[in-house]
């Protein structure tokens, strides 16, 4: 079933991202976990791509065994960096094959060890263009990525905004943030770009807090800002890794209830490949 169908049927689609087990880990590893993730019934699971496509073949792998053994609807994530024509024309098609119907396309990360990577050599050098390929191609439904804050390479909120307005005309049904860690800049974001012209579904990416020093780094990537309140809640569970977990649950928690009484149209809850804490904050959102 294409994603964008579902928030016609319903609201708020929920949605869960995992990520592909590093290379040097038996995928196996993956499959008891997504047993455990698909019972929870989320209405679709998206599945990441590494940096520079590292994980494709991972990635297209996991997605398809959702969808088809485990029947719960599935989302591969699928970049640009450093593929020419032939070879996105050629995982677009395993995609089909596999009988996958949604992608999250992004411009991805540099890959791994090139920070200083140059996007214009790729085939396709940003979303916007990637997506008009799969536009062309198997009649995808098409996810593509929004900043709350704006994109940590764009100087202003306006600007990436125009950027991606863009990015919807060339052909996305819906959007899915970035995490943010306060809702008033998720609405504020959402009122700026419904008078920006971009009117498709916009889910809010929330990811919870197991590790202070993990969400540190995450944010310094991303230009996500930290509210005052959420570092003082790393700063005192810091050195108490299961304090630290459920204080993040039960943050996370409060961020995703006040989105659904908001009438926000979809949440996607970065899992972090944890089954235990995802159940956890499911449990708490139907409270």
């Amino acid at each position: 079933m294409k994603i964008v169908d579902m928030f016609k049927i319903k609201k708020p689609v929920i949605a869960f991202e995992i990520f592909p087990p590093k290379p040097d880990v038996p995928v196996e590893t993956i499959y008891d976990h997504l047993e455990q993730f698909t019972a929870l019934g989320p209405d679709y699971i998206s599945v990441t791509y590494g940096a520079g496509g590292s994980q494709k073949g991972r990635t297209l792998e996991i997605a398809s065994k959702i969808k088809n053994q485990f029947h719960t609807e599935s989302m591969a994530h699928f970049t640009c960096v450093g593929h020419s024509v032939e070879e996105i024309d050629k995982m677009l098609n395993s995609m089909h094959e596999s009988g996958l119907e949604n992608v999250l396309a992004l411009r991805g990360d540099p890959p791994v060890g090139q920070p200083d990577f140059d996007f214009r050599k790729n085939a396709y050098c940003n979303a916007s263009e990637l997506v008009k390929h799969i536009r062309k191609v198997n009649n995808f439904c098409i996810a593509a990525a929004a900043y709350a804050e704006g994109h940590v390479d764009c100087r202003r909120l306006s600007e990436d905004l125009v950027h991606l307005k863009e990015k919807v005309d060339a052909g996305v049904d819906f959007l899915i943030t970035q995490l943010f860690f306060d809702n008033r800049i998720f609405y504020d974001f959402i009122e700026k770009a419904r008078a920006a012209g971009i009117d498709c579904p916009v889910t809010a990416g929330v990811m919870p807090i197991f590790k202070a020093d993990q969400i540190k780094s995450i944010t310094a990537k991303s230009g996500c800002s930290l509210p005052a309140k959420l570092v003082l809640m790393m700063d005192k569970y810091q050195n108490d890794p299961e304090d630290m977990r459920r204080a993040g649950i039960e943050y996370a928690s409060i961020q995703i209830r006040n989105l659904i009484e908001e009438g926000v149209d979809g949440v996607h809850l970065y899992t972090m490949n944890r089954p235990k804490s995802t159940a956890e904050i499911m449990q708490n959102i139907k409270q």
